[in-house]
Order: structure tokens, then sequence, then C-alpha cells
């Protein structure tokens, strides 16, 4: 008799996430079908992030969160416990999207009843990630950049960042984030729902 390999266990931040997805989803009385066609994702790459077989990438997330209406952080606030007022550096909620060199530290936890957050991210160089739409129309941002260089386009506008810039932009439509320099960028990214 063949014995059959055991698969791995999802990662428990990807299983939390996966079945938030699938509460969402249901919450609307939607089908994988409907909800692929709101989102432009395939049916079966939604299926396996709602089973945790496979860790969401940035971009399937910000789309995602545009259809729910919600930003990331929020998003991913959802699959923790209660947030705290005081969020300890070790406790802080931390995605990684390896496929793209992509890490997001959620360093202030979306909460109720505040519309602001702060998110550490960390590219790569040559991460190069492109949203299709912002997860909230007229999500304001203010991108510092800490280490590194980013080029961010906005619409149709570009800007190459060095430490210690910022650009402060409020979001309608895509955006692209990439790290063209030689060595990793980290910034601070302070979203204010509008």
């Amino acid at each position: 008799m063949k014995q059959q390999e055991a698969r791995p266990k999802p990662d428990p931040v990807d299983a939390r996430l996966g079945d938030r997805l699938a509460e969402l989803r249901a919450e609307r009385g939607w089908s994988l079908g409907e909800l692929a066609e709101r989102s432009g994702v395939s049916k079966s790459t939604l299926s396996r992030a709602e089973r945790a077989e496979t860790s969401p990438t940035a971009s399937l997330l910000n789309r995602l969160c545009a259809v729910y209406g919600r930003t990331m952080s929020q998003l991913l606030s959802e699959v923790e416990a209660a947030p705290a007022r005081v969020v300890r550096a070790a406790d802080q909620q931390v995605w990684e999207d390896p496929a793209a060199g992509f890490v997001r530290r959620s360093v202030s936890p979306p909460h109720a009843a505040l519309r602001g957050e702060l998110v550490e991210g960390r590219l790569a160089p040559g991460a190069d990630i492109a949203y299709d739409r912002p997860p909230v129309p007229g999500l304001e941002q203010h991108l510092w950049i800490l280490e590194g260089e980013l080029d961010v386009t906005d619409g149709e506008t570009e800007h190459h960042l060095t430490v210690g810039d910022c650009l402060r932009m409020r979001v309608w439509g895509a955006t692209r984030f990439r790290c063209a320099g030689p060595r990793a960028a980290r910034y601070v990214l302070a979203v204010v729902l509008p």
C-alpha cells in the first residue's frame, strides 16, 4: 500500500488569513466565481488562498482589499487578537511576500476608532511591486525613506526617492514601488483613511 505524503501545515498567519478571506466572501454571499469576477483573480488562486494552500502575494491581497473596502493593515489586523494600544516590536505583525522581495511590518495596529496607521516596508534590490488600484480610493499615504532608494509611480508620475525624502500622495489609481538601487530599501508608510 502506497503511503500518502503528509501536506505541510500551513503557516498560522496564512491559515487565519485564509479563514478571514473565506468569511468575508461568505458574509457577502458571493461564490468563488463572483469574487473572481470582482477581483480579477482566478477562482483556483482564490480557493488556494482561502484554504491556506499558498501564501497570498501583496498584489493578490491588494486586489481583495479593494473588493472588500479595507486596507491591507486592516485585513491583517482582523486575523490577530484584539489590537493593543501598545504593540511591542517583538509583537508587531510581519508579513512577507518572498517571491516579490517584500517584507511588511505593521508598526501601529489599525483601530476602528482611528484613521491612521504606520507600516514599515522593506524591498529587496530589484523588487518591483505594482498595484492596479488602491484598497480604498483616495487613501492618503506619506512615504518616508529610511534606507536605500525607491522609485514610486503614482498614476503617470514617477518619483525617485532617496534617504530622508518623503512623498505625500492621495491614491486614486495604480501605483508601483521599485527598488532599483544596489541596496534594499526600507521605509515608513503612514496610511490615513479618507
